[in-house]
């Protein structure tokens, strides 16, 4: 006799062939775009060495907690509707309990998962925070309120000094923006400094950001790999002016950095522009600040004392 295959299990690898095949349609039907989980990113390579295992793990860290969810929605919605309260039904439900393979189930499962995630993130963290012990060029970012100096510390030169706070959305602002010049294919170390608050430097193509904090640099190295203009931003709430706290990025070849770098020491930016010109370190105290901003409350302050 020729054995059955019970039509249960049939019925199973067809809906799972099924699943398959939907969940190979619709990977096949995805954007550029979406393939990269909606970050910033281009069609014709990594704007540097660290966005490609950036955007990888944010699509893998997703793809798991989309799957998850639908399964417990899935089982959320089947576990309502097949042991939902019928008619015919009298009195209480079977009360069941001491599962123990489903509560083990419930305990593993939740730290399997978390663990696998933190080993992703903590292996991609090592890779993107390592730094090479003689970078090709260092730059050293000085934020204050509201714009950014950059100096070239190889090169003892620095850009004009930032002043293009107040002007966001005037005609013409965008072309005075800060801005950086990095050459490709050379591993460039970032030295973050503060006079004032805390800032965060922000290059949005680059999938990466990092706080400025007074009184500490931090750093961190990247390999920029895609010639062009990216746009950079603080990404951090620092004062009323905050959002004019605008630069840009050049990426450009090592031939035109070198370029760029004379045509500085030409023009006379000679030099850093470091923390010494903190305003933190001059003595001031609120209430002179205060006075000096609202005067008039001052003096009806002192008219109602004299009254009193």
């Amino acid at each position: 006799m020729i054995p059955q295959v019970p039509q249960r299990s049939r019925r199973s690898r067809r809906l799972a062939a099924t699943g398959l095949a939907l969940a190979t349609l619709i990977l096949a039907g995805c954007t550029e775009e979406q393939r990269r989980g909606f970050m910033p990113g281009y069609s014709d390579g990594d704007v540097t060495n660290l966005t490609g295992r950036i955007t990888d793990l944010w699509v893998g860290s997703w793809s798991v907690l989309v799957i998850v969810g639908l399964i417990v929605w899935a089982l959320t919605i089947w576990c309502a509707i097949a042991y939902r309260r019928r008619k015919a039904d009298t009195g209480y439900p079977i009360q069941l309990r001491y599962h123990v393979p489903l509560e083990l189930m419930f305990t593993l499962v939740p730290v399997v998962m978390v663990l696998t995630l933190f080993y992703f993130t903590q292996r991609d963290a090592r890779e993107i925070e390592m730094h090479v012990a003689e970078p090709d060029v260092t730059v050293n970012i000085v934020a204050k309120q509201w714009s950014w100096d950059f100096n070239y510390v190889d090169y003892d030169v620095h850009e004009p000094a930032g002043v293009q706070s107040f002007a966001t959305g005037e005609p013409g602002a965008a072309d005075s923006l800060p801005t950086l010049y990095l050459p490709e294919g050379q591993t460039v170390e970032f030295r973050l400094d503060s006079r004032d608050v805390i800032h965060s430097f922000w290059v949005v193509d680059f999938l990466y950001k990092k706080d400025m904090i007074p009184g500490h640099t931090s750093s961190f190295q990247v390999v920029p790999e895609r010639l062009g203009t990216y746009a950079g931003k603080c990404a951090e709430l620092c004062g009323e002016y905050h959002s004019d706290m605008l630069f840009n990025v050049e990426v450009v070849s090592v031939e035109e950095f070198e370029a760029h770098m004379q045509d500085l020491r030409d023009q006379g930016y000679d030099g850093q522009l470091g923390v010494d010109l903190n305003r933190q370190q001059e003595d001031w105290s609120m209430r002179e600040r205060h006075d000096e901003a609202y005067p008039r409350v001052r003096e009806g302050a002192e008219t109602e004392e004299a009254e009193q």
